[in-house]
């Protein structure tokens, strides 16, 4: 059922989906941006959705867990390896590009939790913490991540001296 929709039968809902219908609404977003961010757009909206749908199918469980996006990360994460299709980035077609030409490849040799770290510290603005704690990682680990990560980065875009991270 697609959220504008959820969100309109709220009135309607039984506990249990005004309960879901409410995390949904807190949590949706940032799953899907720790998704995309880790598998690209296709795979990380299909890992979302089916997070989601286990969350739904799981849901009186689901909702006593302390930290359930987590769980949930995990979830959509192990589902999502089971497919192994190849990571993909949509590339906009401009003249002028609002993101260095050579950005797209160099997130695309990172690692997937070197990318997840990067893309939501840097892109999305999280904390290491907020990081972790979706992951099931300790921050120690998220800072490797995102250590590694940015100076595989500076070295991809070394070539282009005034792009800095």
């Amino acid at each position: 059922m697609p959220l504008a929709q959820l969100r309109s039968n709220a009135g309607r809902l039984s506990g249990a989906e005004q309960g879901f219908t409410a995390f949904v609404t807190e949590h949706e977003c940032r799953l899907r941006r720790a998704f995309v961010a880790a598998y690209g757009g296709e795979r990380g909206r299909e890992a979302t959705a089916e997070s989601l749908a286990f969350a739904w199918e799981h849901w009186d469980r689901i909702s006593r867990m302390d930290n359930a996006p987590g769980y949930l990360f995990r979830v959509g994460q192990s589902r999502t390896r089971q497919r192994r299709t190849i990571l993909t980035f949509a590339v906009r077609e401009e003249d002028d590009p609002m993101v260095e030409p050579a950005l797209v490849p160099a997130l695309k040799s990172l690692s997937a939790r070197q990318r997840t770290a990067v893309v939501l510290v840097h892109g999305f603005g999280w904390t290491i913490r907020e990081v972790a704690e979706l992951t099931g990682t300790r921050v120690t680990t998220v800072q490797n991540h995102l250590e590694r990560g940015l100076a595989k980065l500076r070295r991809a875009l070394e070539g282009d001296r005034r792009w800095t991270i």
